[in-house]
C-alpha cells in the first residue's frame, strides 16, 4: 500500500461532490477512513524498513513482511499518546503521532459511527495534515524513526 495512492484515493471521493451538489455522507466517510490508513500503511513500512531493511531485497523477505504486520492499531495509538515517552522524540516525530492518533479517531467514527457528521473541508483539511506529517516524519533522521519503531513494536519494560 503506497500512501500517495491511498491519499489520492481520499481526495477523489472528498471531491466526488465537486460539481454540482456535495459528496456523499458515505464518500466522506471512506475518504476520512483512507486518510487514516495512508498514515498507518506509511508507519507499518518505516518500522519494517528500519527495523529489518529497506532494500527492494529487504522487502521481499518474510522477516520484513512480518515487521510490517507487526504493527497493531490500538497499541501504535495508546503509545503515540503515551506524552510523557513521546517528548523524547524529535517535534516531526510528535507531529506525525499526534496526527496518527488524532486521524484513527475520525477513522472510527467514519467506520463505526453512522451519526457522526463529517465535512468535505474537514476531511480535505485531515488530508492536508497527513501530507504534511509525512513528510516531516520523512525527514527524520534514521536514529530517530528507528527508535520510534522500536517503542511501538516491542514491550515497555522500564518505561
Amino acid at each position: 500500500m503506497q500512501p500517495d495512492d491511498l491519499l489520492r484515493i481520499a481526495t477523489n471521493l472528498a471531491k466526488a461532490g465537486s460539481g454540482p451538489g456535495r459528496p456523499r455522507r458515505t464518500d466522506l466517510c471512506r475518504a476520512s477512513s483512507t486518510v487514516y490508513y495512508a498514515l498507518f500503511h506509511h508507519l507499518a513500512r518505516t518500522c519494517a524498513d528500519m527495523l529489518a531493511g529497506g532494500s527492494p531485497a529487504s522487502r521481499k523477505q518474510p522477516a520484513w513482511r512480518q515487521v510490517y504486520r507487526a504493527l497493531d492499531h490500538g497499541e501504535a495509538k495508546k503509545r503515540c499518546e503515551k506524552g510523557n515517552v513521546m517528548q523524547r522524540f524529535p517535534k516531526a516525530v510528535q507531529g506525525f503521532a499526534e496526527t496518527f492518533a488524532s486521524l484513527q479517531s475520525k477513522r472510527h467514527l467514519a467506520d463505526y459511527d453512522p451519526d457522526a457528521p463529517f465535512r468535505k473541508s474537514d476531511v480535505i483539511e485531515d488530508i492536508g495534515e497527513a501530507r504534511n506529517a509525512i513528510a516531516r516524519f520523512t525527514k527524520v533522521p534514521p536514529e530517530h524513526r528507528r527508535a520510534f519503531a522500536i517503542y511501538l513494536l516491542t514491550n515497555l519494560r522500564g518505561i
